[in-house]
């Protein structure tokens, strides 16, 4: 903060009006469409749509005083409102339209940092339409601070070192980010290789058997009739398929009451049983109830005879066996049903190996969990930290 205070410190600032500091710059006529068929990775020229939008093309298919190379900010003022740096050959669809600095003093990505401190402002002006957009006066107009406007050269040295402290701050946002990604992503190899070897049995070694003969018993479970507002807002959990995510599972978000659980197919279930999604997108993917719960019909619900196996051992072996199990629907939806699992094979060592088998695998997943669920609150936690500075080092007076 010292450094901050002093580097600001006595700052004379001028605030001009954003249309008077810097160039606009048109775009081009050219369609969504048209940006998709003239698409080809590693073209040189950038061309942004409304949104997330983008397409690379070649100079040949586009005109070329369309072409910007000027560091610029885009503005995004349709749909999704806010500003983009770019600093190599581009153009843009011309209901956009971006800015560049035609004098050496003015550091066009200092007022990047600026304006996208000011995002929120511009999309509350966009909220006013039907559909979201501003206009170019609107950004025409905004005023920009411009330090030290007597000696050039000082303000564009402030400008830049501002420049340089948030630039090394998205950097090392940027660092830490592939660091835990690629962490994580060499966890989940770990995590898969050992669940392979541990749950891999050579012939003779182990007997097979259906997971009917298993278990006490699998059923699925039922939807009370969603145009009755009594069989809903109870104290009963109901779990439905999108619900179940490869993990223990102790709420749902919806509840039912004693008369929708009567009146429908749901029925309830004991804790600690192995849930089995069997239609759509979610096919194949398991998880444990850790509470007494009902659920929808997509879900098999497989209570098993823990003289046999242990549910922790099944879960971590259905699991593994993903990909398999998706395989095995059929229809538009992929569904499987309840004959399809009663009829997958289950390698069934001692209890004492499941045993071990599970100890092994769930200290993985609680590692691989830690580091997954880590790592997004790491990033917000150095983003909020980026954002404190940056308000910090932009905050010149009015």
């Amino acid at each position: 903060m010292s450094y901050l205070e002093k580097l600001l410190d006595c700052v004379e600032v001028e605030w001009k009006p954003l249309g008077e500091a810097l160039v606009r710059t048109k775009g081009t006529s050219i369609t969504a469409g048209k940006m998709k068929e003239l698409h080809k990775e590693g073209a040189p020229i950038k061309v942004f749509g409304g949104g997330k939008t983008v397409a690379y093309i070649d100079y040949d298919d586009i005109p070329t005083r369309h072409v910007n190379c000027e560091p610029s900010i885009i503005v995004k003022s349709r749909g999704i409102i806010e500003f983009e740096y770019y600093d190599k050959p581009f153009s843009h669809k011309n209901e956009l339209w971006s800015y560049h600095s035609a004098s050496p003093y003015l550091h066009i990505k200092f007022l990047y940092h600026f304006l996208k401190i000011h995002e929120p402002y511009f999309q509350n002006l966009a909220a006013r339409m039907q559909m979201p957009q501003i206009a170019t006066p609107d950004t025409d107009k905004f005023l920009i601070p411009i330090p030290c406007p007597g000696d050039p050269q000082k303000s564009l040295e402030i400008q830049q070192k501002i420049v340089d402290i948030l630039d090394r701050f998205t950097e090392l946002t940027a660092e830490l980010t592939e660091e835990l990604t690629e962490e994580l992503t060499a966890r989940k190899k770990q995590y898969n290789y050992y669940r392979e070897k541990l749950l891999s049995f050579e012939e003779g070694e182990v007997e097979w058997k259906d997971l009917g003969e298993i278990a006490v018993k699998i059923s699925s479970g039922g939807t009370p009739k969603t145009g009755v507002s009594e069989y809903y807002g109870g104290n009963i959990p109901w779990l439905r398929t999108q619900e179940v995510g490869f993990g223990d599972i102790w709420d749902t978000e919806i509840k039912i009451t004693e008369l929708g659980l009567k009146n429908s197919s749901a029925k309830m279930i004991p804790e600690n049983c192995v849930i089995l999604a069997m239609y759509g997108a979610t096919v194949g993917r398991v998880g444990i109830n850790k509470i007494p719960l009902c659920t929808n019909q997509a879900c098999a619900n497989i209570q098993l005879n823990d003289k046999i196996a242990y549910y922790r051992y099944i879960y971590h072996y259905l699991a593994s066996q993903y990909e398999f199990i998706k395989s095995l629907g059929t229809g538009s939806q992929t569904n499987i049903n309840a004959q399809i699992v009663k009829r997958l094979k289950i390698p069934i060592p001692s209890l004492a190996e499941q045993h071990r088998i599970v100890s092994i695998l769930d200290r993985f997943d609680t590692l691989t969990n830690s580091l997954t669920e880590g790592l997004p609150k790491e990033i917000e936690l150095r983003q909020k930290q980026y954002e404190y500075y940056r308000d910090q080092l932009l905050a010149f007076p009015k």
